[in-house]
């Protein structure tokens, strides 16, 4: 039998060429994947290890923890800590190290790396070990920098250069003293590091006096831990933590592997789509290559092969098809996760140099995927043809399955359909948007599973809705839509296979179009402000930035906004800080009760908030401020919040002289002109020109938004693609095996007279037809999902409202139109070409 199998193999080459290909493609997809995500996470897990090379134990913070009215303040690392871990027996040496952000720009004004990697250290005295100069010397006062030698590469610096850069709103200008080489993981990846001398960083990162972690080396002889017990015996007890270098290592690897564990895990979802949308190619194209040798089968039947054996023998041929598909889908995927490792270092993102991870795991992964994939799809045609009876498939008795026979079928995927409708509609009912995700989910899998069941049946009424049009091209499309639900079965895992694509991608374009439209109303309707100020990485900015903006020409309002943690009632609330006088010009928000008014002892408290400790307006309530000092305030209004803005608002003038550090999340400002490019170019001439700043009107919001959601789907569609692809190998396999069956048919037309073209004309009408079916379908399908998933949505976003993008649902269907005339191509071609004498004599 599996002589026979091999045989048939070969036999059909050119037929299983296309379930090949599927196949291999989304192996191709998982290698891939799994090749690159595995390089990628090696690269940086041994390039953070090194990183630790200096580091025997590190020293940190401990972090307390707010009980009663106390706002708790974390302990912090002094030079009296730094002086007691050198002191630790077995310590070799202690390095205090400070860290925050640090915006560095290049010669053009641009900012350097991505933002939230761009960092900000000190300089460890003449010469330190964690960071080896290239170039130069030790930064020395606040004019100074030293810049890691990837940084000053791209940005075209060098020793003795000026650099503009900014830590908080202010541009400073040091002059490079330095360029050094660095291990920095953030730096790999992108990022850039900017270092000064120890004093000048704890004074520009707001760290006076203190350190954010102490790295200790251990003496000769001294282990890790044994230099770990030292200092936690050494250290005051409650205020230091301690942790191994190894332990750092293992936990950066971890961290490492758990994030690329997220993007693999995203990337293969995209995989087994790929997969699942080639099980209806596989499933199809067994069925007809069965239905093709079923007088074959009958006679091994006959002469004594036993149901089981003609089942083995299908899924034999289906078990060659698959580890072909597979070998060659290994071989793809390594090529493509080696050409997206070089496709990322092409477009600048930084990745540690390492070699490409082809793991036992990948192999052994990509190898079942393939096979197993593949007879389970042709398990289910082998099991069919071996229960026709013998002597009824010699006598080609037996039928194609008719609309009646599918009685059982069209009851099955009713019932799925209803479930599936009616556990989405019971998710949209719930107020709480997390736990309806799972009954969301339940519903969406019962009801694609119905419609997939139901295709056949739904296939006869919209194909024949096509009917008034294809009148228009005569016989060729009066035989096109005959042709195209003749076998309801085929034509619905054909359709499905494009349907299941589609259903994806409309559903996301209507979810992530109706979000984009909320948020946008949402951040114009909350704001009467021209302008919003912030930092890029949307650091805290120095309460400096305020004072000037309020001092440049055309700016009639500003304020600030702060945050400070408060307790009250014995919860951790955030108090911001806000100019009391300006900020209801500069603010829409609608007040439920009471009147939005700041200043004194009045403030604003948002409904959620509000509602959570039973205020209302009038009401009282004491604050304990983060210095340990309380005050009364009293409730003025409560108003209506959002993403954007909430929380308890007072005036900046009684919350300021209690905050340690003070600095603002973002300013607000309003030009007596309103927005206008020469009053942006105002306020940013008078911040410095700063890379590090963004000065945005309510447009460029919106734009950040917008292209925020357009990236987000471009990757999506990208990743889509593949199924679509895998979708049109089975309209073009679909159709090329019909024409084979349909052979001397196709001669008998030709005999009475329908030429080459009409022919060539029909076969490209049936795909047509088919394609667009499974358009329709999934087109619907993903509008429904996108509506009940944006239900959920707006119980935590209520400026939701759902938005139909119909010039894309238009490009969709022209999308599965453009697929069927494509994938008509070669068998309308090869069906043109059959000579009709040989055509009508074969069987």
């Amino acid at each position: 039998m599996f002589r026979t199998a091999l045989r048939n193999v070969f036999a059909h080459k050119a037929r299983l060429l296309m379930t090949v290909l599927a196949v291999m493609l989304g192996v191709a997809f998982v290698s891939g994947t799994l090749v690159f995500t595995n390089t990628i996470s090696d690269a940086f897990q041994k390039s953070s290890a090194k990183g630790f090379d200096q580091v025997d134990v590190a020293v940190t913070p401990e972090i307390a923890e707010s009980k009663g009215d106390k706002v708790a303040e974390d302990p912090k690392l002094t030079q009296a800590t730094l002086d007691r871990a050198a002191k630790a027996p077995g310590a070799a040496s202690a390095i205090g190290v400070v860290s925050g952000f640090a915006a560095v720009a290049d010669k053009d004004g641009k900012l350097v790396g991505n933002g939230f990697s761009t960092q900000g250290a000190n300089y460890w005295g003449d010469n330190d070990p964690r960071y080896p100069l290239k170039s130069g010397r030790a930064p020395s006062g606040k004019g100074e920098v030293a810049l890691d030698s990837q940084t000053a590469k791209r940005a075209g610096y060098k020793v003795g250069d000026t650099v503009r850069m900014s830590i908080d709103g202010p541009v400073l200008t040091p002059t490079v003293t330095g360029i050094f080489t660095t291990e920095d993981g953030n730096v790999a990846a992108g990022g850039s590091l900017a270092l000064f001398d120890t004093a000048t960083a704890q004074q520009l990162l707001h760290k006076p006096g203190s350190y954010d972690e102490i790295d200790v080396k251990a003496a000769a002889g001294t282990s890790q831990a044994a230099l770990r017990s030292a200092l936690d015996k050494a250290l005051p007890k409650g205020q230091a933590k301690t942790t191994t270098g190894k332990q750092l290592a293992d936990d950066q690897a971890e961290q490492i592997s758990s994030s690329m564990s997220s993007m693999k895990s995203s990337l293969l979802v995209f995989a087994g789509i790929a997969l699942f949308v080639g099980v209806f190619i596989i499933a199809n194209t067994f069925t007809m290559l069965v239905a093709q040798r079923t007088k074959e089968l009958a006679l091994m039947r006959a002469v004594g092969a036993s149901r089981k054996q003609v089942t083995r023998s299908v899924l034999a041929e289906a078990f060659v098809v698959g580890a072909v598909a597979a070998v060659t889908g290994l071989a793809a995927g390594i090529g493509i996760g080696a050409g997206m490792r070089s496709l990322m270092g092409a477009t600048d993102a930084q990745i540690p140099d390492g070699p490409l991870v082809v793991s036992p795991g990948t192999i052994a992964t990509s190898l079942v995927v393939g096979v197993v994939i593949t007879m389970l799809a042709a398990w289910l045609p082998g099991r069919r043809a071996a229960k026709i009876p013998p002597v009824a498939a010699m006598s080609s008795v037996h039928a194609t399955a008719t609309t009646r026979s599918l009685v059982v079928r069209n009851t099955i995927g009713a019932l799925f359909a209803a479930a599936g409708i009616a556990a989405s509609l019971y998710a949209t009912t719930m107020s709480d948007g997390t736990s309806a995700q799972a009954p969301l989910g339940l519903g969406a899998g019962l009801l694609v599973i119905g419609v997939f069941v139901l295709t056949p049946l739904l296939s006869r009424p919209l194909i024949a809705a096509a009917g008034p049009v294809l009148r228009v091209f005569g016989v060729s499309g009066k035989l096109a839509r005959q042709n195209a639900v003749r076998n309801p079965r085929r034509t619905a895992a054909t359709a499905s296979a494009l349907m299941i694509g589609l259903t994806l991608i409309t559903g996301m374009t209507v979810i992530a179009g109706s979000a984009q439209q909320a948020i946008d109303k949402m951040a114009s309707s909350a704001l009467k402000a021209d302008y919003v100020v912030s930092m890029a990485n949307m650091n805290s900015l120095s309460p400096e930035v305020a004072g000037k903006l309020a001092k440049v020409d055309g700016v009639t309002e500003t304020s600030g906004l702060s945050n400070s943690p408060s307790r009250i009632d014995g919860q951790t609330e955030f108090l911001t800080g806000v100019n009391g006088a300006t900020i209801g010009s500069l603010t829409d928000l609608k007040v439920d009760s009471g009147t939005f008014r700041i200043g004194g002892r009045d403030v604003v408290v948002d409904d959620k908030t509000a509602k959570d400790h039973g205020w209302r307006t009038g009401s009282t309530f004491t604050a304990n401020f983060e210095d340990g000092k309380k005050q009364q305030l009293a409730v003025a209004g409560v108003y209506e919040g959002n993403d954007m803005m909430r929380g308890i608002m007072l005036d900046s003038a009684v919350l300021t002289p209690h905050v340690t550090d003070p600095s603002d999340m973002q300013v607000m400002v309003k030009t007596d002109g309103g927005t206008s490019a020469a009053a942006k170019d105002r306020i940013e001439k008078a911040l410095g020109d700063n890379p590090a700043i963004l000065v945005q009107d309510k447009q460029d919001i919106s734009n950040a938004i917008s292209k925020m959601f357009t990236l987000m789907l471009n990757m999506l569609y990208g990743l889509l693609a593949m199924a679509v692809i895998v979708a049109v190998l089975g309209v073009i396999n679909t159709l090329a095996m019909s024409v084979f069956e349909r052979s001397q048919e196709i001669g008998m037309l030709r005999a009475i007279g329908l030429d080459r073209k009409g022919i060539k004309r029909m076969v490209r009408l049936e795909s047509l037809v088919i394609s667009l079916f499974g358009g329709v379908l999934g087109v619907g399908l993903g509008v429904f999902f996108g509506w009940a998933a944006g239900k959920l949505m707006a119980t935590s976003l209520t400026t939701y409202e759902l938005v139909l993008p119909w010039g894309r649902i238009g490009i969709f269907l022209a999308l599965a139109a453009l697929v069927g005339i494509l994938a008509a191509l070669w068998p309308a071609r090869r069906a043109a070409r059959l000579n009709m004498l040989a055509a009508i004599k074969s069987e």
